[in-house]
Formats: C-alpha cells, sequence, structure tokens
C-alpha cells in the first residue's frame, strides 16, 4: 500500500535544514507536483527526548497509521522506531542510534546545533528520558528498511546492523554518518515505504 503521510525525524543537534531532510522534502514535493496528494511532517525536535516524542505522537495523532511512513537519521532513528513500534506503521532508519543514553551522556551541558548558531542545554535528565523510552525487541522487522554505512564515524555499524538484523536492510562498505551518498538511496527508501 502507498503511504500517504511522512514524518522526517532529524538526528542529535540536526535540524530540519539536514541535507538528507532537504533532500526527502524535495522529493515528496516532486511527487506532489506529479499528482500525488502527500502529507508531509519534519518539525524541529527539541532536546528533550520526552518532550519530542511527545511533539511527535500528538502530531501524527489524526494520521492514517496503515498509510503512514516515518524516516529517522541518527537520533532520529531511535525516536523512529519508538514510533514505529507504538503506532505499527513503516520506518526507514538511516544509521538509527542503538543505544543514545549510553552515546549522549558525554553531551550533557551547553551544545551548538550543526545548522545554525543556536545552543541549548543537553541535560542530564535528558539521558535518563532516553532510557525510559527504549524500545524492546522489534515485533515486525518487516516494517523496518535500515540504511547503514560501515564508513560510520560516530556509531557503530556492527551495532545497527545487529539491532537491526532481521529486517530489509542496505548495509553500506564505505559512507559515513551523514550518509553524503544519499542520492544513490533515496529511491529504495521511497521504494520501500511504497510496499515496492
Amino acid at each position: 500500500m502507498t503511504f500517504s503521510h511522512l514524518l522526517y525525524l532529524h538526528g542529535f543537534r540536526s535540524s530540519p535544514q539536514s541535507i538528507k531532510a532537504q533532500k526527502v522534502a524535495a522529493r515528496v514535493e516532486r511527487l506532489r507536483v506529479a499528482g500525488r496528494p502527500l502529507t508531509w511532517w519534519c518539525p524541529q525536535l527539541p532536546p528533550s527526548p520526552a518532550e519530542a516524542l511527545e511533539q511527535v505522537l500528538r502530531g501524527v495523532a489524526d494520521w492514517p497509521v496503515e498509510r503512514m511512513g516515518v524516516i529517522g537519521s541518527s537520533l532520529g532513528g531511535y525516536y523512529a522506531t519508538v514510533v514505529a513500534e507504538r503506532l505499527g506503521c513503516k520506518a526507514v532508519l538511516l544509521n538509527p542510534a542503538v543505544d543514545p543514553a549510553r552515546d549522549l551522556a558525554r553531551y550533557i551541558g551547553e551544545i551548538q546545533a550543526w545548522h545554525s548558531s543556536e545552543r541549548f542545554w543537553f541535560r542530564a535528565e535528558y539521558v535518563d528520558e532516553l532510557r525510559a523510552m527504549q524500545p524492546g525487541p522489534l515485533t515486525h522487522p518487516e516494517r523496518y528498511f535500515a540504511v547503514i554505512a560501515k564508513g560510520d564515524e560516530v556509531l557503530d555499524w556492527r551495532e545497527m546492523a545487529a539491532r537491526y538484523r532481521d529486517c530489509p536492510m542496505r548495509l553500506l562498505e564505505g559512507s559515513d554518518h551523514g550518509l553524503s551518498d544519499f542520492d544513490d538511496h533515496i529511491d529504495a527508501v521511497f521504494d520501500f515505504l511504497d510496499g515496492r
């Protein structure tokens, strides 16, 4: 079944201005121009994971789950997994964080955003919020598609591949955390969401 609603969740320190988010937005717009009605949402997520999840779940509360997809990058991939497990929708994970409570504990304090001069505080309680929402084993691995780069310089590709081992997966020999070769994979992302 083709999707009609698409949510994009950016990573830690990132924003809707990220290159991947912009490329997905451009693809959605091309599909709209071609006559396909699509609802698209890429919110700026707050630093608090609990607030971010609440914002997202509230924002998609009236979306048709069977025609909804979520794409998440890095920390957004963790959030996307939480959302997909709670709602039962399809999810595409781009170098997804597996244990962000562990990984982000060293970033407690004032942080500079990637795409602006904005600074924000990453608080110790946010680590606890991440731990509290940790999704368990995937209930329907076939609803996930993971794009994982062995060249990821931020996250361990082996940990990502192990977490999503039962899912459709594209394991890249090189690339990087930001998936600078995302153009080579965006067709596969949209094909998966459309059930092709």
